[in-house]
């Protein structure tokens, strides 16, 4: 007992928080708008540390690549995989839309919030680049970021022996803000707990209202996705040991996941997982990070269950071939687009809406859906790219890499 307190307290103590925190918050319903606070305390140190830590991750990985090690092989599995797991997540959304038809009767609600609009051009320029150095220190911009990020990699490996100083303080730089990030995560029982308390006590009873039935199919596909999908992902990737292996260190990352409800904000714990699975840090250090903001199996399934209920709300029939086409499409590009940070899909909404020719009024039911089932699409968002760097991994190392990188 006394050896499974001491490699697990972290995650007791975790679960603890966040069980206590729910149960806070389903007795004291809006009063624990006062623990709110609390909660973004936590997660403002998270988003503090993780711009710095992806940084040094993907330019030491990159830096420090041995001659022989393609970098280019693991990019294009990456993007296959990403991709694959995409349209998987969105098929079988289309299945369960098929079987559960959302006829029910929604209301617009209008929201306050205004989404900017922007030229097609002008939003691809924004999502790669941007025109002051300062800015690619926001996790706005995660994706320039991490695109400057291999450049300087690239940069600092084609230098050689001049820039071998350089690659040091990178290596340095990486190991420093792991160990920041486990700091910060002392704090994660208390942080969660909060965040937890909020959630619950405050998006609880819109759970059960005008949305029940489209929420009730988001919740019970994404469940099964979580549990049945990344099994079978696991599975493939490592065979029974791959499946043991990463649901033993799935577990801190979901907590994370849900109790943030931010990809980016997850991507520490989720590289801390992919050390422990056994996938190489070349591999986990460039496309956890890139997973963050390109990988997105939950916004997937969310995709497909928002077009049902605006085409359900506008009396459009949600089954022609050009449709479901034009839906897998909008859905890979809307997987692209959306940040990594909470409620970061209205962007996503704008195009699809655009794209099928809805009028405004469609946009609010998609924005409020959006809200209500960001927990879990930042669950199956964040989660999914660790066992996705396990099917990156199988691909590019051979179906022995665990026996070879875990001992």
């Amino acid at each position: 007992m006394k050896n499974f307190y001491k490699n697990y307290q972290g995650i007791i103590w975790l679960l603890t928080g966040i069980i206590g925190g729910s149960i806070a918050g389903l007795l004291a319903g809006e009063k624990v708008k006062v623990l709110k606070p609390i909660g973004d305390i936590f997660l403002n140190l998270l988003f503090t540390a993780v711009i710095p830590l992806v940084f040094f991750a993907i330019t030491s990985a990159i830096a420090s690549l041995e001659p022989g090690k393609k970098l280019g092989r693991v990019m294009g599995v990456m993007l296959g995989v990403y991709v694959g797991t995409v349209l998987v997540a969105a098929c079988l959304t289309m299945a369960a839309v098929w079987l559960f038809p959302i006829h029910e009767e929604l209301t617009s609600t209008p929201l306050t919030e205004k989404v900017s609009k922007q030229s097609v051009a002008d939003q691809v320029t924004q999502l790669f680049t941007t025109n002051e150095f300062y800015q690619l220190l926001s996790r706005q911009n995660m994706l320039a970021m991490i695109i400057f990020s291999v450049i300087i990699g690239f940069g600092a490996l084609q230098s050689g022996e001049k820039g071998e100083a350089f690659t040091r303080f990178l290596q340095a730089g990486n190991e420093v803000f792991k160990q920041v990030f486990t700091i910060i995560m002392k704090l994660g029982p208390v942080g969660l707990g909060a965040y937890f308390a909020y959630q619950v006590g405050i998006f609880g009873p819109q759970l059960f209202g005008a949305y029940a039935r489209s929420l009730g199919l988001y919740y019970g596909v994404g469940a099964f996705y979580y549990v049945f999908g990344f099994s079978f992902y696991a599975f493939l990737a490592g065979g029974v040991r791959g499946f043991k292996t990463f649901w033993l260190n799935n577990i801190v990352p979901s907590a994370t996941a849900v109790g943030t409800c931010s990809s980016i904000a997850t991507i520490p714990a989720n590289m801390d997982a992919a050390k422990k699975i056994g996938i190489p840090a070349v591999i986990a250090n460039v496309t956890i990070p890139l997973g963050a903001t390109l990988h997105k199996d939950g916004s997937s399934i969310s995709s497909i269950i928002k077009m049902a209920v605006v085409f359900a709300l506008f009396g459009r029939s949600f089954d022609s071939v050009e449709v479901i086409l034009l839906a897998l499409g909008m859905t890979v590009l809307v997987s692209l687009v959306e940040g990594g940070i909470p409620n970061g899909g209205y962007v996503g909404e704008l195009l699809f809406i655009s794209a099928y020719g809805f009028p405004p009024e469609a946009l609010p039911p998609a924005m409020i859906i959006g809200t209500l089932v960001d927990p879990m699409a930042t669950l199956l968002n964040a989660t999914g790219d660790t066992v996705a760097a396990m099917l990156i991994t199988r691909f590019t190392e051979g179906k022995h890499w665990m026996k070879e990188n875990l001992t």
